[in-house]
């Protein structure tokens, strides 16, 4: 027979339990707190994906063109990391990450930054912290995008296509995919900007080599690189702060930020030295800058998986990217005969849809991944993930293909013949990158 509970010991009992439950409650009536672990990492990531635009890309791209035009593509980098940056205060963060409408777009209740403040909160970190680390991918997508014009587009034209890009390519595909939109809700996986970041910045950048046509001399004239010392450092200072493009990406200091990270590690460096055999077995002899640009096609295509697989998926996304970056480089675009200057989709329009479809295959658990949701299949979602690569190239592909055309109608797209052959830094910018003979 259960004996009854004395009422003052009842009571004491009911203290002690409302004692313990209160300070959950409490917590939870208060909604997400600051955490310093994450808001530090996040800091420290959103630095390092900045650091990739200026110096680093920066700095791989003036080592690749010649020395007549080296300095108009860091000011290119530059002045993009400026127009985004206002921009992105003003009205993309608003497009991209606020209300949901139709799945299409973020509405303009945040245009300015309205109702952030000191203490306003996305998850556990400062809304301030998190709309900064977008906004450094907001701008080193329109950034890569001009390997595949460099050495030939106006410096006003650059102007207008990066802030009408960003305004309707770059902003609705990160909000159908990152903002709550209608990819997310078809379950498209991408972890770091496979899709957003590069497809989206391969197939604008392919429409742009197509619709402004070759460089001068091109093919047949050699064009060679100014300074590869200059782009091994850049793509360096790349690598370094993909770890925070990609840990970054977790917006928290735990453990799947360390798998991120780690995976980006190992695809790197399985891709790097994936094209760098394939060069060497094809024209029999190692190059830096085949080495360069492997490490850059592994970077590009653990983007989306880095946060859903493992180690062994790292391998085989790197040296799955190794091999398709160094044939579409090598052998697609010779014999399609386009001139895509720096490679922009070679290694990250080729590079991003690698990634994205593996992404669907190394999630699964059976290969160390963080496993797909329940009742999704391999097949199933790597069928999602091809949707999700094939929408935006389409979209991307028809909207960049308008913006080039009504830039170039309104002031035309490309330096004319005297000012090519003089090289960028002397005609637009009245200065030399390189002045040896000073």
């Amino acid at each position: 027979m259960i004996q009854p509970i004395p009422l003052n010991k009842g009571l004491v009992a009911a203290a002690s339990l409302l004692a313990m439950v209160a300070p959950a409650i409490a917590l939870a009536d208060e909604g997400p707190v600051l955490n310093s672990g994450d808001t530090a990492w996040m800091l420290t990531s959103t630095a390092l994906v900045l650091f990739m635009t200026i110096p680093g890309l920066s700095l791989f791209y003036a080592g690749m063109v010649r020395s007549k035009n080296a300095l108009s593509v860091m000011m290119q980098g530059f002045v993009i990391t400026c127009l985004i940056t206002v921009l992105w205060v003003v009205y993309l963060y608003a497009l991209a990450f606020g209300t949901d409408v139709g799945g299409l777009i973020g509405n303009l209740d945040k245009a300015f930054h309205n109702g952030i403040s000191f203490d306003t909160l996305k998850g556990t970190i400062p809304e301030s912290v998190f709309s900064t680390f977008q906004l450094t991918f907001a701008i080193i997508t329109p950034a890569l995008i001009v390997g595949a014009f460099a050495e030939r587009m106006k410096f006003s034209a650059l102007l207008w296509f990066t802030a009408l890009w960003a305004t309707v390519v770059y902003a609705p595909v990160a909000h159908w995919v990152w903002g709550g939109g209608w990819l997310a809700g078809l379950g498209v996986m991408d972890f770091a900007g496979g899709t957003v970041v590069h497809i989206n910045a391969g197939i604008a950048g392919l429409v742009a080599a197509l619709v402004m046509g070759k460089r001068r001399g091109y093919p047949n004239t050699p064009i060679k690189p100014s300074n590869l010392v200059l782009t091994l450092v850049g793509a360096g200072m790349l690598w370094v702060g993909w770890f925070g493009f990609n840990a970054g990406s977790e917006l928290a200091a735990d453990g799947r930020a360390g798998m991120a990270m780690f995976v980006t590690q190992i695809a790197t460096a399985a891709a790097a030295l994936t094209w760098m055999f394939a060069e060497w077995l094809s024209h029999g002899k190692p190059s830096a800058l085949g080495l360069a640009s492997g490490a850059v096609a592994g970077l590009v295509a653990i983007t989306p998986a880095s946060g859903y697989v493992g180690p062994i998926g790292a391998l085989a996304i790197g040296i799955a990217a190794g091999l398709g970056c160094y044939y579409a480089v090598v052998k697609v675009k010779r014999a399609f005969g386009y001139d895509d200057s720096l490679d922009a989709f070679g290694v990250h329009g080729v590079g991003g849809i690698i990634g994205a479809l593996l992404t669907g295959v190394f999630a699964d658990a059976s290969f160390g991944g963080i496993g797909l949701a329940e009742g999704v299949t391999i097949t199933g979602q790597v069928t999602t993930q091809f949707l999700g690569a094939a929408a935006t190239m389409v979209y991307c592909g028809i909207a960049t293909f308008i913006i080039l055309k009504i830039v170039d109608a309104v002031i035309g797209l490309r330096v004319i013949d005297e000012e090519e052959e003089a090289g960028l830094d002397l005609s637009l910018h009245d200065e030399q990158g390189y002045n040896l003979g000073s």
